[in-house]
C-alpha cells in the first residue's frame, strides 16, 4: 500500500507511525442479538415481529442482567 502524506494523515487525525491499512479497510461490523433489559420489553419486540408465545423463548445472556429472545427450531 503507498504511503500517505503527512497532511491526509492529520485531516484523519492517524498517529504518524502506526501502520494505515486498518483505518482505510476496517473490519465488517459483528452482528449481536439484540437484548433486552426486561421481559416485558422482549415479549413486546418478539409480538411485533411475528413469533407466537411457544415459538421463542428467553435466554438469560450478560451474567443474567439481559435476556435475549431465542427461536425454537423445529425438525
Amino acid at each position: 500500500m503507498k504511503k500517505i502524506h503527512t497532511r491526509m494523515k492529520r485531516h484523519y487525525r492517524i498517529r504518524s507511525h502506526n501502520n494505515t491499512y486498518s483505518f482505510f479497510h476496517p473490519k465488517p461490523a459483528l452482528h449481536r442479538p439484540k437484548t433486552f433489559a426486561t421481559e416485558e420489553g422482549a415479549h413486546r419486540w418478539a409480538q411485533e415481529r411475528g413469533f407466537m408465545k411457544g415459538t421463542y423463548e428467553l435466554k438469560a445472556v450478560k451474567q443474567g442482567k439481559r435476556l435475549e429472545v431465542a427461536v425454537n427450531k423445529q425438525i
